[in-house]
């Protein structure tokens, strides 16, 4: 079990870690190819959309959105003119297989009718039109992935029939891993290995063909304990495509990599393809970090941490911190409310014996004040929390998650062996240098 802080006075939030439902929802747009977007909003509102093509890596000149530019006027008399013009001059421009028409708070508090405008307008527009409201007031950014992925629902067609042995893998952008690209393609190639093929991607670089061929699949695999959930068991219940996986950890760290993959195994019926994979990662882990991870437990052991993530990578590495690391997780703080992955944190904790404080829905003033009343030694968290740490005293923060001030030229998955290493060689560094003085003069030495 864990014991859950509350926070007085503290219903709203403070300082917000999580963005809104626009920012979710723009991030699952971006993935799909062959569509354009018009966001009824301010213009400020259109960034957001930007950044969710920058999230995908999307080049600018492949983006096709368009914005009405709310003024102050359009709040008081109304914009549907407005609108109703930009949708045609994207259709007739942009010439796309369909168009998302977005609204945000300020189409909230006009009160816009986008179903209505979007089903009056469409015998005018060569693109299927799909209203969408993502409005701040909606939730934050992990409702906004549900909303998204809700729009994407009626482009799939029923199937009668599904191609054994191929999978949709559900939401991998709801991951704080700042190259999550990377852990995607681990994904990929740990499938392509044991003959299972990825038939769509919900979404990433994904076509709207594959996007309508996704309910062939005999299978959907969903890569976020922070969304998704209700598409996969949607899916499930009108595609008749089971939602595999999603009640156990994501393969972060030794144990749990082990653990999804003689799943993954089982329910294919490749268990001994998977041994494979098993037996040479563990060893190729083992073997590197012998001769470069010797003073690796030594270091760890005992030391009392804070964990401040999501729950895709966040209740995964519970178990690596506990088990493989020897560390003491005493504080847990998820920047999701994890109404659907509340109940494995739990069966996690309880099968390691251990009870940390834990906070959902984690703002950075709760972060702030629970690592203030915590005894901690270290901190995995992001930039935020490693300047809090900074701040607070705390000796050791680890800046492994988004948003980070790392430079990454290249993808680094956390998922499975090879990501096990990479996020120990961030530890490792941080740990390095939080014991170098800041106090030496070095210009003695010149």
């Amino acid at each position: 079990m864990y014991d859950e802080l509350k926070f007085e006075n503290c219903s709203h939030s403070k300082d917000p870690m999580v963005g809104c439902a626009l920012e979710g929802a723009a991030g699952i747009l971006a993935g799909i190819k062959d569509i354009s977007i018009v966001i009824h909003s301010p213009q400020g509102c259109s960034s957001t959309v930007a950044a969710a093509y920058d999230t995908h890596e999307i080049d600018f000149t492949k983006r096709k959105v368009a914005c009405t530019r709310l003024f102050e006027t359009d709040i008081v008399m109304g914009a549907s003119d407005k609108l109703k013009e930009l949708i045609r001059e994207v259709d007739s421009k942009f010439k796309t297989r369909a168009i998302f028409v977005i609204g945000t708070c300020a189409a909230d508090i006009i009160g816009e009718d986008l179903e209505g405008l979007c089903r009056n307008l469409q015998p005018r527009i060569n693109a299927r039109l799909i209203p969408l409201m993502a409005g701040g007031f909606r939730g934050d950014s992990y409702a906004g992935i549900d909303l998204g992925l809700r729009a994407l629902f009626p482009f799939i067609k029923k199937q009668s029939e599904k191609i054994p042995n191929t999978v949709n893998l559900i939401a991998p952008q709801a991951n704080l891993n700042p190259t999550w690209w990377a852990d995607l393609k681990w994904m990929r190639e740990v499938l392509e290995k044991i003959g299972i093929r990825v038939l769509s991607v919900l979404p990433h670089e994904t076509s709207l063909e594959e996007l309508e061929n996704a309910g062939l699949a005999s299978a959907n695999i969903l890569l976020s304990h922070d969304a998704g959930y209700e598409f996969g068991l949607k899916m499930q219940e009108v595609h008749g495509i089971p939602l595999i996986l999603s009640d156990i950890p994501l393969p972060v760290g030794l144990k749990n990599t082990a653990g999804w993959l003689r799943a993954l195994g089982k329910y294919f019926g490749v268990e001994e393809e998977v041994g494979t994979i098993i037996t040479e990662g563990e060893d190729t882990t083992i073997d590197v970090l012998r001769r470069r991870g010797l003073m690796m437990i030594q270091r760890y052991r005992n030391c009392r941490v804070a964990v401040s993530a999501d729950a895709t990578l966040g209740i995964g590495l519970i178990r690596m911190l506990f088990e493989e690391l020897e560390m003491i997780p005493e504080l847990l703080l998820f920047r999701s409310s994890m109404p659907d992955s509340q109940l494995l944190l739990e069966n996690e904790l309880k099968a390691m014996g251990i009870s940390p404080k834990v906070v959902f829905s984690a703002d950075g003033y709760q972060v702030k004040q629970s690592l203030t009343d915590s005894n901690v030694d270290a901190v995995f968290g992001s930039s935020w929390e490693y300047y809090m740490a900074e701040e607070l005293g705390i000796k050791f923060a680890f800046d492994v998650f988004n948003p980070t001030n790392r430079v990454n030229y290249l993808n680094k998955s956390y998922f499975g062996y090879e990501g096990m290493l990479n996020f120990l060689e961030n530890v490792a560094n941080d740990w390095e240098r939080a014991l170098r003085s800041k106090q030496i003069n070095w210009e003695e030495y010149l």
